[in-house]
């Protein structure tokens, strides 16, 4: 479980922060780089404000954040699912995890094609390809959190005759949560990317179709203002994951 950070390491955290963005407005400003690709954060905090009192960023941000969370939450029921079946049973792990083995390294990237067949250049078809690639760091965690129950409690419950069912919900995965949410968190980032890079292919409106139209027009301000907006919510759905966390986890270190 994350702790929380000391008001030494938040202020070094700060500083860190104010040191990249002063280099980047020295970069741009003393013309190091040309503005054409990197754009004075001045620009950039102007396109920004533009895009979202305008509306037409909030409504881009609003439909990556809907497509991300979407495929995170089909992940994150398929992966505890599926983890939880292959996880608590040794014939499920002899029969589906070779299959398993053989798709996990598969990048999301790599099945867009396949999703494209099948459901065409839409908005399922990011879904679909977001929940598939967030789905492995969950349904890994699963298994992994089931595969550390402790073996006294193992025989605690078979003393108690308990069956599968009510072995995982009483006992197996209760003790697996902390595995189970740090893949969530994971999965939650995976999400978030796989949604810019389908928005981006599938041309769905979102925050990746608007910054690869900002960079094909080379309105390098808008593409960085979209890519500060992308740093936002993932930082965002991090905290709010963290305390979630904590809050489910308080039984830990009471």
């Amino acid at each position: 479980m994350n702790r929380r950070l000391t008001p030494a390491e938040l202020c070094g955290s700060l500083a860190v922060l104010a040191g990249l963005l002063a280099m980047w407005w020295m970069a741009s400003h003393a013309g190091w780089i040309s503005k054409v690709f990197l754009p004075t954060p001045e620009a950039t905090l102007s396109s920004l404000r533009e895009g979202l009192v305008d509306g037409e960023l909030t409504a881009f941000t609003g439909a990556t954040v809907g497509r991300m969370l979407a495929g995170w939450g089909l992940a994150s029921v398929a992966g505890i699912a599926l983890g939880a079946l292959v996880g608590s049973s040794a014939a499920a792990r002899a029969w589906i995890g070779p299959t398993l083995e053989f798709i996990r390294p598969l990048p999301a990237s790599a099945v867009i094609p396949l999703a494209i067949a099948i459901f065409g250049l839409s908005g399922g078809m990011v879904l679909a390809v977001v929940a598939f690639g967030a789905m492995w760091p969950v349904l890994l965690a699963t298994v992994h959190g089931l595969a550390g129950v402790h073996v006294r409690l193992r025989e605690v419950a078979t003393a108690l005759q308990l069956n599968r069912s009510e072995f995982l919900w009483k006992i197996g995965l209760p003790n697996a949560l902390p595995d189970i949410v740090a893949g969530m968190r994971l999965s939650m980032t995976v999400s978030l990317i796989v949604s810019v890079v389908g928005e981006m292919i599938a041309s769905q409106p979102g925050l990746g179709q608007a910054i690869l139209l900002a960079a094909r027009s080379f309105r390098a301000s808008e593409l960085f203002a979209g890519i500060v907006l992308l740093g936002a919510i993932g930082f965002v759905s991090n905290a709010f994951l963290a305390m979630l966390e904590r809050r489910l986890l308080r039984w830990q270190h009471p």
